[in-house]
């Protein structure tokens, strides 16, 4: 991808005290490939991205729920695993640090962190799951330093500096301070994260949405089940200046894509060489039908600043691997894209390409770490503390 450069890139993600992530920071590159065994912490990975992405649409505590609450999800370890290495026993101690989860990522532009915490139980109430948002810091550039720091959140209040450090108001326990409507960077840096999209639920199955017709609008990215892959298509071929076809020449040689649309309800047919008519998509493989969502979630108009696919891989047919990594690569000169993949073919084809970063996931004792990433070669990455 010479000379393909993308504003305000993400460098740097960093998790710790979520499930088996109990102190992890890694580069993010152009595209970011994941790889690992069952079990390794892919998931994990790519579920902390989207609190991250929660915290800008002002919903992590509703995420949080969704996995059984703060207290489900904490890194379930001891504080420190230096002993235990020593020893190959696991053994508990006592914690001298708080109990939390903390999340931040860095880069080109505006950096952001989050400290979670468990609340004082109480009998009075019956949402003692929900998290409290201890701390937080927005700063300019991939590392939190003081000089760098623009806002913060400091015992409830907001602080912001303009010159010297001055209030912004005042912040309960569960609002983030994403959601400050005093101070505009923090409202843009709320949109970019709310922005993330997500596929890891492109419904294929022969009940799927997208295999029957659908009322359909301008769609300016796919949904996360591929439901209104017509009318994404269209949309993409009316505005979306992308050469859908020459991209689904290179996988599927010979084939073409017409949309229909008949009083507000849009079909997508697919033409192939050898057939008398078209196919509908109730007709299509589950290979082919993932890959016309692909092709329509890579190179929607409107781009999100990173965009995460999880084993996009999944009911693909060997020889439609190149072509995807090649449909990878060229959306990557639009967005910043994460790939968590079972398929060594993908993960190699990728990584072959020099601004591609190769995370590979190995379990040690419980904790997810990178292979390979010694203390010299991790990310530099500050916390802080509360």
């Amino acid at each position: 991808m010479p000379g393909a450069s993308l504003e305000g890139m993400y460098t740097t993600l960093a998790v710790k005290g979520y499930r088996s992530l109990r102190d992890v920071v890694c580069r993010l590159g152009r595209v970011t490939v994941v790889t690992g065994g069952n079990g390794s912490g892919k998931s994990n990975l790519h579920k902390a991205l989207r609190l991250l992405a929660a915290c800008g649409q002002g919903r992590v505590a509703s995420s949080l729920a969704l996995e059984g609450g703060l207290s489900s999800v904490l890194w379930a370890g001891p504080e420190s695993l230096r002993g235990a290495r020593r020893t190959g026993r696991v053994e508990g101690t006592v914690r001298s640090a708080p109990i939390s989860l903390q999340i931040g990522v860095g880069g080109q532009g505006l950096g952001y962190l989050i400290d979670l915490g468990i609340p004082q139980q109480s009998a009075h109430t019956c949402f003692n799951r929900d998290p409290e948002i201890k701390r937080e810091a927005v700063w300019l550039g991939p590392v939190l330093r003081p000089s760098a720091l623009m806002a913060r959140r400091r015992r409830g209040t907001l602080e912001v500096r303009d010159g010297q450090w001055r209030p912004a108001g005042t912040l309960a326990t569960h609002a983030s301070l994403l959601g400050s409507r005093a101070v505009p960077e923090l409202r843009d840096l709320a949109e970019e994260l709310a922005a993330w999209r997500f596929y890891d639920a492109l419904r294929v199955d022969r009940d799927a949405p997208a295999r029957r017709p659908q009322v359909g609008t301008r769609t300016w990215s796919l949904a996360d089940d591929g439901a209104d892959l017509a009318a994404a298509w269209r949309t993409i071929e009316e505005h979306g200046g992308s050469p859908l076809q020459t991209l689904l020449d290179d996988a599927l040689p010979g084939s073409r894509v017409h949309v229909e649309e008949q009083g507000g309800v849009f079909r997508l047919l697919l033409e192939q060489p050898g057939m008398l008519r078209p196919l509908e998509t109730a007709e299509l493989s589950d290979g082919t039908l993932r890959y016309l969502m692909l092709l329509a979630a890579l190179h929607a108009p409107d781009a999100p600043p990173l965009l995460a696919l999880n084993e996009p891989e999944g009911s693909l047919h060997e020889q439609l691997i190149e072509p995807l990594a090649r449909l990878i690569l060229d959306a990557s000169r639009r967005t910043q894209i994460v790939v968590v993949t079972h398929s060594p073919q993908l993960a190699a084809l990728l990584a072959a390409d020099d601004e591609v970063e190769h995370l590979h996931l190995v379990k040690d004792l419980g904790e997810t770490t990178i292979e390979g990433q010694g203390l010299l070669a991790r990310p530099a990455w500050e916390w802080g503390s509360r």
